[in-house]
This record gives structure tokens, sequence and C-alpha cells, in this order.
């Protein structure tokens, strides 16, 4: 089994990998600033990770993960959103607390422990960020899903997930009581600095850039 830091490797790997324009490869220094280390260090851990089969590396190359490393990735990735979701609906953490925590129940190595979890919660498609959360098969479903300063003044967009685990940003948007499922209107696109004004809950709210980037949202039908 891998260790803890192999895992979180392959964890992002994944993630990046899942990245828009990605296409499943990673390179080392975009690997390194999302784990915050060294990039001496990462070509150390890359060179363990392709020794252990898990993936397609060579020095100063993209990274991909291969078969079997997408497997471990994506079992990681799933314990992870069940936690986030039995943290949130079970023990009442907000959304901006469950990931720290999830980020050190997901090593738990035990598969009957996480498949009853998974039964408990009702087989939860999503958790509370609007991620897909992976089946036992290790099936991990695409998010269809843009962000809202990509849509058209006028459109009715549905919001499906937020990009991002940073406490500070969830805060502020239950702040603006934004919540995954709230219909939004976007209403004007200010050309000066590509802040937004969006119509949701009877209200109209200007949000920046930033916010909006990490706001993904469906096209209503």
């Amino acid at each position: 089994m891998p260790s803890i830091t192999e895992e979180n490797y392959l964890k992002a790997l994944l993630r990046l990998g899942n990245e828009p324009l990605a296409e499943g490869q990673v390179g080392t220094n975009e690997l390194a600033a999302y784990l915050q280390v060294k990039p001496s260090s990462v070509h150390d851990m890359l060179k363990r990770l392709r020794n252990r089969g898990w993936i397609n590396y060579q020095k100063y190359g993209k990274i991909s993960l291969n078969e079997s490393g997408r497997a471990l990735a994506v079992g990681i990735l799933r314990k992870h959103r069940l936690w986030e979701t039995f943290l949130h609906d079970t023990l009442g953490f907000s959304w901006d607390e469950v990931h720290e925590v999830a980020e050190q129940l997901e090593h738990i190595q035990s598969a009957k422990l996480i498949d009853r979890l998974d039964f408990f919660l009702g087989y939860p498609k999503v958790d509370p960020h609007g991620d897909y959360i992976p089946d036992s098969d290790g099936h991990l479903e695409p998010l269809a899903a843009i962000p809202i300063n990509q849509v058209e003044t006028g459109e009715v967009v549905t919001l499906l997930a937020v990009k991002g685990n940073d406490p500070t940003y969830l805060q502020y948007l239950s702040h603006l009581e934004i919540r995954i499922g709230i219909e939004f209107k976007l209403i004007e696109r200010v050309t000066f600095d590509g802040s937004l004004v969006i119509e949701y809950m009877g209200k109209r709210q200007t949000i920046s850039r930033m916010t909006a980037e990490g706001l993904l949202v469906s096209r209503n039908t």
C-alpha cells in the first residue's frame, strides 16, 4: 500500500490531470506548486512512484497516472469526499471546515469501513462542494460545469460546484448566502475589472472576477 505522502501525490496528479486542457498530464513545477513543496522533492517522489508502477514519468517531462495509479488515486478521492459528506451532513461541520479533517481521514485503509460509510450516507453522488464522488467501482463522473463568468448576460444558471477548498473563500460565499443548487441570473458584466452583477434569491450582488471563477454552473434549459 502507498504511504500517506505517496497517496497525497497520487491524488494531486488525479486532480491536476482532470483540469481543463491538462489531458491527464501534469508538469513538475505545477505539481510542486500544488503540493507546496520544492521541485527537488517532487523529482525524488516521482521516481519512487514510477518504480512502484503507478505513474508514467521521465525527468523534465510531463507526468501522468497509469491504470494502477489512477485506480489508487480515485479510491483516495472517494474516501476524501465521502468523509467530507459525513462530516457535513451527519456531524454538522460547515463546508469550509470539512476539507482539512477529511485530509486526515482519507488515509484510513479499511475498505469495509468506506463501503459501510457509503451505505450509511445513502450512496451520495456529490460532496458538500458539489464534486462528484467516485463509486465503489472506481468510476469518476466528469463535472459538466463552467465558471459563471463564461456565461452570457441574461442567462439563468444553477450552481453545481465550487472550485477549491480555501476556507476563507467558502466562508465568503456563505456570507453572501451562496450555496450549491441555487439559481443565478447574470445581469451585467463589468468590462473594467471583470466583475459580475448577479441576481439570486431576490437580490442583486456584485462579485469579483476571482469569486466568479470559482462558481461552477450549468446552463438551465
